[in-house]
């Protein structure tokens, strides 16, 4: 009759394969951990580079606001140059009247001392 089973004591050699299975273990954890330290590295890296871009695409959208903004102001510019030249035609053409009105009056003054005399 069999009695009951009693567990044998490991013999060495199965402990001595235990120990660099515990070793194995060790060294993957330490690899593990590695991998992990250096993803989250790369992540914080790759958030700082997403924060700088969209910084970077905040400044562009401003600098494309103010060239609208100078946009604006250069086509008011050139529509108020458009007027004063006008304004500057309109105004030799009086000047031109009036240089030939002053012309008229002195030949008439000229023939008023004639006829005066």
């Amino acid at each position: 009759a069999a009695g009951p089973h009693i567990p044998a004591q490991p013999s060495a050699t199965k402990m001595a394969a235990a120990e660099p299975q515990g070793r194995f273990g060790q060294s993957v954890k330490g690899l593990l951990s590695d991998k992990v330290s250096a993803c989250t590295t790369d992540v914080i890296a790759l958030t700082k580079q997403i924060l700088k871009g969209s910084r970077s695409s905040e400044l562009l959208g401003q600098a494309a606001r103010n060239m609208v903004m100078q946009e604006d102001s250069i086509l008011h510019s050139e529509d108020s140059l458009r007027k004063m030249s006008i304004i500057t035609t309109h105004l030799q053409y009086q000047q031109e009247a009036i240089q030939k009105n002053v012309e008229l009056s002195t030949n008439l003054q000229d023939q008023l001392k004639h006829l005066l005399k």
